[in-house]
């Protein structure tokens, strides 16, 4: 058996697997909001603890624990850098595989949150048929990963940003300070900094509504697809912005390298699903050079345990 772990911006996910990669055991807890990226390896473990007792096994015993960080992730080094949906994180290098590693007991293989759940992807789900993939992952902001000829393309360590693909030159302001990027207009965080700044104007929404009423301090996914159902007019018009941005930033991405299979993951866009996927599918098209061939465009096929579970594979 092995761990997996999928850290978010606002969620913690962990898995136990066995060597098919069923999974065992599994827990989720909420990214802490204070305490940097000591507290976020305290929770990590207790969320990796709490996987492993769901399946009767002590961390310890594991053959190995895998781990998915946003951020600059040195793998080699066990290090990430720059984690900014993660509140407090701060910009220098933080050894997360050997403070994590310290509290389970258990070797720890660190790799780029995106990209091992592109990974798990590729190996287990949706796009296990395909030699060439572009993943998308739509949550707190909006990562990518990529594999071509069946390996993983990971550039200088930094391949599949394209969140920070420009979608509109001099555009709307992106949490990483530059202006345009598609993660500006489809980021969940910034999505939810324009809904706070339009209902701070006095416009309509039941979004804040909905978050006081499940407790929550943030717009989560859940909220946002609440909030569709109800037919909150900023919601619909935030997520459309953002529909539009992606299906720009994503044709351009298979203009350049021309993947098989696009595959939409993450929390907004594993809790949307397929009709959201189609409107992103819809989207690309004016953007494609080739448009007489699209690449299939599918949803992530492992839902929320997607990251964890590829995570577990750095284990393999």
């Amino acid at each position: 058996m092995r761990g997996g772990l999928d850290l978010g911006g606002t969620k913690i996910q962990a898995v136990v697997v066995d060597e098919d990669f069923r999974v065992l055991g599994k827990s989720r807890r909420p990214t802490p909001g204070e305490g940097g990226p000591p507290a976020v390896a305290d929770a990590l473990a207790a969320a990796l603890a709490d996987a492993a007792a769901d399946a009767g096994v002590d961390p310890g015993a594991l053959e190995g624990v895998g781990l998915g960080s946003p951020g600059a992730v040195d793998a080699p080094a066990g290090t990430v850098a720059e984690a900014r949906n993660i509140p407090g994180w701060g910009e220098g290098a933080y050894p997360l595989a050997a403070a994590l590693g310290e509290r389970l007991g258990a070797r720890v293989a660190l790799g780029n949150d995106v990209q091992v759940g592109v990974d798990a992807e590729y190996a287990l789900g949706a796009a296990k048929d395909s030699p060439s993939l572009l993943g998308v992952f739509w949550g707190t902001g909006v990562g990518g990963g990529i594999i071509l000829d069946g390996k993983p393309w990971l550039g200088r360590g930094a391949a599949g940003e394209i969140g920070h693909m420009v979608v509109e030159r001099g555009g709307a302001r992106c949490p990483c300070g530059r202006r345009g990027c598609m993660e500006a207009y489809a980021g969940r965080g910034a999505m939810e900094a324009e809904a706070r700044r339009q209902a701070g104007a006095g416009r309509e929404t039941s979004l804040f509504q909905i978050m006081e009423q499940r407790g929550r301090v943030r717009l989560q996914s859940g909220i946002w697809a609440r909030a569709l159902k109800r037919g909150d007019g900023l919601a619909t018009e935030l997520i459309g912005r953002a529909v539009e941005a992606l299906g720009t930033g994503i044709a351009s991405a298979v203009n350049l390298l021309d993947v098989e299979t696009v595959v939409i993951g993450g929390g907004l866009g594993t809790r949307l699903g397929e009709p959201y996927v189609e409107r992103i599918r819809d989207a690309m098209r004016p953007h494609l050079f080739l448009d007489e061939r699209p690449p299939a465009v599918r949803p992530a096929a492992l839902g929320d345990l997607g990251g964890a579970v590829g995570a577990a594979l750095l284990v393999a």
